[in-house]
């Protein structure tokens, strides 16, 4: 990998023309135009160009000549890059509310946990084989699947995905560590500590992020190994679910949907990655490679939630612990192992940096492709503007982990669902006669118009607002599950695109041709 890393960097600084178009819209470097134009951010971006390790590409396009040949230890990275990432203590808070949220037994919680973050993973190995096959960012190619206008709702919400993340990050990370002080350190600071760290990271961009996550699993997964030596005996494995039949079934469809949305949410990033990689990659590896990657860190992170969080029901120290905070009680499943506890604790805290960075580099490309002008300003620009919103949201919300992951990462699990349910049928359906001219990114006037894919978005969003069970808001479909109703947003807003899609784009193609 360090040749293929090598080679991303020789190609940063600069963006070849492309291919001629006919149209009043050609596809361009929006960052070169505003560097010829003498925009203060391009030139000193120019400046940074001459730093080795630092990317200065954007949302542009990688040619062909700046691709690097693909190695077995590149899809071996890819592995790893998502393993990283997601081995985290945000995952293992996520696992606990099987059991304390949903009041599931630790079966059901750990079958929950295990298969909706596979099913997610699957989803994002899909949009992975994208990045290599286009040379295009995630949702650069999502103007192929909903048009250039349209999707930029998508990237919208992508990039409210990937700044909650960094928030959530942020906050259990500061959780951690201010345990480990024994409250000495506020959660404050530990939010900044994270914050920074990733903030490092993520400014210099694509070669020192790939270095980063190459290595970040190793001491991850050291401290989780410790952590299953030191708090497996506490796990209790005879807790059963409670209710009803109905509100048991209800509130296992919830989880599991819960799950399926925290891993499916890395999908409209899979392809960020993999840009640099030739269109002769493989797919079915490049699927493979990151659906392993994404799938078993987070079964391992989730399933340690699960175990902890039954500990709590039967350990008063752990409750007491958990009522401080989950970072607090990751830190409680070290007890007994002093001063090398902490330190572990300490490890777990800065593993969040890893899960951080991948979503803060996405989240800044999106607000290049939101606009033409808003591409004129440097991907390290948007960085340092997306560290300082998740930092202040963090600081804002940190008493209120829980209520943000069961709201707003549900939220976000329906419309990645609806647009992954779009981007399928249009990719197995359309586009094995249409193709793909990757050399079109930029051209509104060769891509989709987006009708049929605006029109599926908005019904599917429809279904699942109908069919949410959510603190504010349960649907009418969603309380006739059980005693308290059950989360079918996901699954009824895809269903609903899935079949209002095709008839829709077909009519589409026959009236505009594209």
């Amino acid at each position: 990998m360090a040749r293929s890393l090598e080679d991303e960097e020789k190609g940063i600084q600069s963006h070849p023309d492309m291919q001629s178009s006919s149209s009043d819209i050609a596809p361009v470097d929006p960052i070169a135009q505003s560097s010829k134009s003498g925009n203060i951010f391009s030139r000193f971006n120019d400046r940074l160009a001459e730093f080795k390790f630092f990317e200065t590409r954007g949302i542009e396009q990688v040619p062909l000549h700046e691709r690097h040949d693909i190695k077995a230890s590149d899809y071996l990275q890819m592995s790893l890059l998502w393993f990283s990432t997601n081995i985290t203590a945000n995952n293992m808070a996520l696992g606990m509310m099987g059991p304390l949220t949903f009041s599931l037994g630790f079966m059901d919680s750990a079958l929950c946990a295990t298969f909706g973050a596979l099913l997610g993973a699957a989803g994002v190995g899909y949009m992975g084989t994208f990045g290599p096959a286009s040379g295009n960012r995630t949702m650069v190619v999502a103007r192929y699947f909903m048009g250039y206008y349209p999707s930029k709702i998508a990237c919208l919400l992508n990039i409210i995905i990937m700044l909650g993340y960094g928030m959530i990050d942020c906050v259990v990370g500061g959780q951690v560590l201010s345990a480990v002080a024994g409250g000495r350190m506020t959660v404050v600071v530990g939010i900044i500590i994270i914050a920074i760290v990733t903030w490092v990271v993520v400014l210099f961009g694509m070669r020192l992020f790939h270095i980063y996550e190459r290595w970040a699993w190793i001491p991850q997964i050291i401290a989780v190994f410790v952590l299953v030596g030191s708090a497996g005996p506490k796990f209790d494995t005879s807790i059963v679910s409670t209710g009803s039949s109905q509100t048991i079934a209800g509130n296992r469809l919830s989880f599991f949907s819960l799950c399926l949305s925290a891993s499916v949410a890395w999908a409209p990033a899979g392809a960020d990655f993999y840009v640099y990689f030739p269109p002769t990659t493989s797919k079915w590896k490049t699927f493979l490679m990151t659906f392993l990657g994404v799938g078993l860190a987070l079964t391992f992170a989730n399933l340690m939630g699960v175990g902890l969080a039954s500990g709590t029901l039967t350990h008063a120290s752990w409750e007491k612990a958990y009522d401080t905070s989950s970072g607090a009680l990751i830190l409680a499943g070290y007890d007994g192992l002093g001063g090398f506890g902490k330190f572990m604790g300490v490890l777990v805290a800065l593993g969040l940096i890893a899960n951080n960075i991948p979503g803060t580099y996405s989240a800044s490309l999106g607000f290049q492709i939101m606009g033409r002008q808003l591409a004129r300003l440097p991907r390290w620009f948007y960085s340092c503007v997306g560290v300082v919103i998740y930092t202040a949201c963090a600081l804002v919300g940190r008493n209120h982990l829980y209520d943000i992951f069961d709201d707003w990462l549900s939220l976000m699990g329906y419309w990645v669902t609806i647009y992954l349910t779009i981007a399928v049928e249009e990719h197995l359906i359309y586009r094995r006669s249409l193709g793909f001219d990757w050399d079109a990114w930029a051209d509104p006037s060769k891509l989709p118009i987006g009708i049929a894919a605006l029109l599926a978005f908005l019904i599917g969003w429809a279904g699942a607002i109908v069919s949410m069970d959510q603190v504010w808001f349960v649907g009418p479909i969603a309380e006739m599950v059980g005693d308290y109703g059950s989360d079918l947003g996901i699954w009824v807003g895809s269903s609903w695109a899935m079949l209002v899609y095709p008839p829709l784009r077909w009519m589409e193609l026959k009236k505009f041709h594209r």
